[in-house]
């Protein structure tokens, strides 16, 4: 039997825990270009899931539910709204999904990135989250099709993460308040980009010890 989605709520207090840690360091990137908050403001609506959770901890549909729609309501600017779908509707695509296998946690991130996709106005290369997570959901879903094994996916998203990530350091911002700042912008990571790439590697590391 694999990994349950009933009992995967887990996966969102492994969430928190990381956002939390790294509220400093996320801040401290988006000091660079832009208010320096971004951490402050992630660690406080992951903070408030934490306490909308309660105990036990409920499933995953409901616990990615619940972080999403308090992102929503607990982030200013435009990362509520971008998080907040990114949640919403990944747990929107496991109704009726009792097995988080590897389709499933595929549909799973699709799903959230096609939310991203349909607010955000935003795209490849304009130095956003999409930086990080349109390649890390195009690698998963390539080792998928190749026939890699699950756990070899999950690795294959979280480097993909990783160098999406990095590679916003040569970017120019296309959107947002650091857009304004043009060929400065050059140079440092996005801040977006940053807290994507640790959503999405510890998702794969709470993932990946739970399957085959």
């Amino acid at each position: 039997m694999g990994l349950q989605v009933n009992d995967a709520g887990f996966v969102v207090t492994d969430l928190i825990k990381a956002i939390v840690a790294q509220r400093d360091r996320l801040s401290e990137i988006d000091g660079a270009i832009g208010d320096g908050d971004h951490g402050v403001n992630m660690a406080k609506g992951f903070n408030l899931c934490a306490q909308a959770l309660g105990t036990p901890t409920p499933g995953l549909k409901e616990s990615f539910a619940t972080l999403g729609n308090t992102l929503m309501a607990g982030i200013g600017g435009s990362m509520g709204p971008l998080y907040g779908t990114f949640f919403n509707e990944m747990a929107d695509s496991l109704d009726g999904v009792t097995e988080l296998d590897a389709p499933a946690f595929a549909r799973m991130v699709r799903a959230g990135l096609d939310g991203v996709l349909d607010i955000g106005g935003a795209k490849p290369g304009d130095k956003t989250l999409l930086d990080t997570l349109v390649p890390a959901v195009e690698a998963f879903e390539a080792a998928l099709a190749a026939g890699k094994p699950y756990k070899v996916a999950l690795d294959d998203m979280t480097e993909a993460a990783r160098q999406g990530r990095d590679s916003t350091v040569g970017m120019i911002a296309k959107v947002g308040r650091a857009s304004r700042l043009g060929e400065r912008s050059r140079g440092v990571l996005d801040a977006g980009s940053a807290s994507c790439c640790v959503i999405l590697e510890t998702m794969a590391g709470s993932v990946a010890p739970k399957v085959a």
